[in-house]
């Protein structure tokens, strides 16, 4: 596959409260830490979140795409270093109420057959995240071989194109397969997947696969997500 990802990528989750954390996070994140991660990265390939449906409400994520480990490190030390940052995170914190409830961050490896995340999109999309859970680093394996061939190519013949694939190094629900599949509706999402839960060709191989592998995806989890209307990735 062309221009594959090799990549490290951060995902960060914020757990606010029906208040004015939302609004103080976007303006931080869009102000501040992106103009920042793009100057010291060179990436454009970020996506902002806002929960739709997610296991808590209301929420904000974020993917930020790196390099190499050092790379994200680098950043982090430049960031907290940089007088400009420390100011708007300073102006960010200071305020009646934290600025969310906590954060959790994941970090993420890019699959040998995931899309390279490139900016772009007219409008915000819906976003659909799938953490898949192996029993095994074996089943994993499993899962990763069935997605590249031919899982993904059945995907696209039903109308999901997923723009990222990864599995974390540290992160909740280890072994796993995480990926992002955007949607210009959530009607759209729905008839994908419909589409593709009746397609003749799956029911094949996931009986083949169950047959020789054993249900190599335990259980998973969904959250749905819109892109916010400043992020690079749309």
């Amino acid at each position: 596959m062309n221009n594959v990802s090799t990549k490290l990528y951060t995902f960060e989750q914020y757990f606010l409260k029906n208040s004015s954390q939302a609004g103080r996070l976007h303006g931080w994140l869009e102000e501040a830490w992106l103009p920042a991660y793009t100057r010291l990265t060179g990436s454009k390939s970020a996506l902002v979140l806002d929960g739709v449906v997610t296991e808590h409400m209301p929420q904000v994520a974020v993917v930020a795409e790196w390099d190499s480990f050092a790379q994200w490190q680098q950043a982090r030390l430049s960031m907290r270093s940089d007088p400009d940052m420390r100011a708007a995170l300073e102006y960010w914190e200071d305020h009646a109420e934290p600025p969310y409830e906590h954060f959790t961050q994941s970090l993420l490896e890019g699959t040998p057959y995931s899309p390279v995340l490139e900016a772009g999109g007219e409008k915000p999309r819906v976003f659909e995240l799938r953490v898949y859970h192996a029993p095994t680093w074996r089943q994993l394996h499993a899962l990763h071989e069935r997605f590249e061939n031919p899982e993904i190519a059945i995907f696209h013949r039903c109308g999901i194109h997923p723009v990222l694939y990864t599995s974390a190094l540290f992160g909740q629900m280890m072994p796993n397969l995480v990926y992002f599949t955007p949607f210009d509706s959530l009607g759209a999402r729905e008839a994908a997947w419909a589409k593709f839960q009746a397609d003749e060709e799956w029911i094949r191989v996931r009986t083949a696969s169950v047959a020789e592998h054993g249900q190599i995806n335990a259980f998973f989890k969904v959250a749905l997500y819109k892109a916010a209307a400043y992020s690079p990735v749309k």
